[in-house]
């Protein structure tokens, strides 16, 4: 097994103990990215990732990142590195200044393996829009799964265990359903307590720094890294960094408050998986957690996803405002500015992306604002006040973190149905009230993952990754990725 195998804290004790180096590492992971077979990488930073590993000599002890690989997903700004965000409308655009998270992980001493593909300006659910064309889920050979979106790259490539853990953004579940997809732990912390400078936005006010690893006690890890406050982001917590992974067992499961939306387990479909997930709840039972089934408003619920189109949409096409072939990206010829732009976004952007901004521009014309843009922020408002209420009194939210394992690549399709309207879309709840929410690995079926997720109220990150640890022992997938799954079935069965 190769140290890329472990977790964050057993690579640092290796580095430690002289068994293997951070330029070993960094050799390692290239090779891994180089022989990735599943479309995860835009960019592989071999000589700036070997270049800065050379400088590291010293490890220090008290650092778990340091000499540690990681990778990035592409709407990140990196420095004298190619930033595309999939999209070939930025080909050719190299950023002069690192996102506040990547300044963060670089004085941490973190390695910089890649930057990873995604949808297209992290558009869309499924990982077939990049401009690359379609990132493939590395659990399924047959190549005809998806491995989810928008952050493909990033969890495809830590499935594969090219690094311990890689960034990528969640605005309504693009981290936490491609971590259900691909046996990962995939969290978004509270909107605000990572700083968003330098990640291109798509729905800022849904945006969110997020992140995969294949364990809770490594995503704690991370958290400690890059949260904090920024004085580059206004809408930045003035709080100090956590200190997440020395409060991993500070709560326990005994006394602890879980609450189920008997809408969300009634849109679940797959009867096998929700007889584990049935039997599950009786194990936390039996381990003292208090489990409250709750009602939510079915039709709060169904209005999740337009709400969510809605609100999205518009932020995007304003955001995006900027690319038009004159500041940066690839420009195409014309007469006139006017010429240029028209050319340039006709050819930069995909059908999706057109397609998103037609409805943007529609919902944020005056005569269209109250009815549809305005409608959709109460709406909003109405979803996250009756959450707020439910979470009084609870402790932790726990839902499927998908209708089912990762669906047939032909039969995705972003556009709206009513099959899995809400089984589909509820991850969006997290986004809407900033509440930071983790999916953990909870099953295979057919030697496909599965993962369930977990919530907490705000700033409440401690509980939400102290209670999930608890989780992630009860199930038993600590440290799962496509290299070893098949072990752990073994002892399943």
């Amino acid at each position: 097994m190769s140290y890329l195998d472990l977790s964050i804290k057993d690579i640092h004790q290796a580095l430690l103990d002289k068994k293997t180096t951070p330029l070993e590492l960094t050799k390692e992971a290239l090779l891994r990215a180089h022989a990735d077979t599943c479309n995860s990488f835009e960019y592989i930073c071999e000589n700036e990732a070997l270049e800065f590993a050379k400088t590291l000599n010293d490890v220090e002890k008290d650092n778990l990142l340091y000499g540690i690989p990681y990778l990035l997903k592409d709407n990140f700004s990196t420095k004298d590195i190619p930033s595309c965000a999939s999209s070939n409308i930025l080909n050719g655009y190299i950023p002069i200044f690192d996102a506040t998270v990547v300044k963060k992980l670089k004085d941490k001493k973190a390695i910089l393996i890649g930057k990873t593909t995604m949808d297209e300006l992290a558009m869309g659910g499924s990982g077939t829009t990049g401009h690359k064309g379609i990132t493939y889920n590395p659990y399924d050979i047959s190549k005809t799964r998806l491995c989810g979106g928008s952050s493909c790259g990033s969890a495809a490539a830590v499935a594969q265990a090219v690094t311990p853990f890689a960034l990528g953004s969640d605005t309504g579940d693009s981290v936490r359903k491609p971590a259900s997809f691909n046996s990962l732990v995939g969290f978004k912390p509270t909107w605000g307590r990572i700083s968003r400078f330098g990640l291109f936005p798509f729905a800022p006010s849904l945006d969110h720094v997020a992140y995969f690893t294949r364990s809770v006690e490594d995503a704690a890890i991370v958290l400690d890294a890059i949260s904090g406050r920024d004085k580059s982001d206004s809408t930045c917590f003035d709080m100090d960094s956590t200190n997440s992974y020395e409060n991993l067992n500070k709560y326990n499961l005994n006394g602890c408050k879980i609450v189920i939306l008997n809408e969300i387990m009634d849109s679940f479909k797959d009867e096998q998986l929700k007889n584990k997930l049935n039997n599950f709840i009786e194990l936390l039972k039996s381990r003292g957690a208090i489990i409250n089934y709750v009602d939510f408003n079915k039709s709060l619920l169904e209005a999740i996803f337009p709400t969510y189109f809605v609100i999205s949409c518009a932020e995007a096409t304003s955001n995006n405002a900027n690319l038009d072939g004159i500041k940066f990206g690839d420009r195409k010829d014309g007469n006139t500015y006017q010429e240029v732009m028209i050319n340039t976004r006709t050819a930069g952007f995909s059908e999706l992306i057109k397609r998103r901004f037609v409805i943007g521009s529609f919902v944020l014309m005056s005569e269209n604002r109250e009815e549809l843009f305005i409608r959709a922020q109460k709406a909003r408002r109405l979803i996250v006040n009756r959450l707020n209420e439910i979470m009084k009194d609870n402790d932790i939210l726990l839902t499927p973190a998908a209708p089912s394992i990762s669906p047939k690549i032909k039969e995705s399709s972003d556009k709206l149905s009513d099959t899995y309207l809400i089984a589909d879309n509820h991850l969006a709840l997290e986004n809407f009230s900033g509440m930071p929410s983790i999916t953990i690995p909870f099953a295979f079926k057919d030697d496909m993952p599965f993962g369930i997720n977990l919530s907490s109220k705000i700033l409440q990150e401690d509980l939400l990754l102290s209670i999930s640890s608890k989780f992630e022992e009860l199930i038993g997938l600590k440290g799962v990725s496509v290299r070893n799954y098949k072990e752990y079935l073994k002892e399943e069965k």
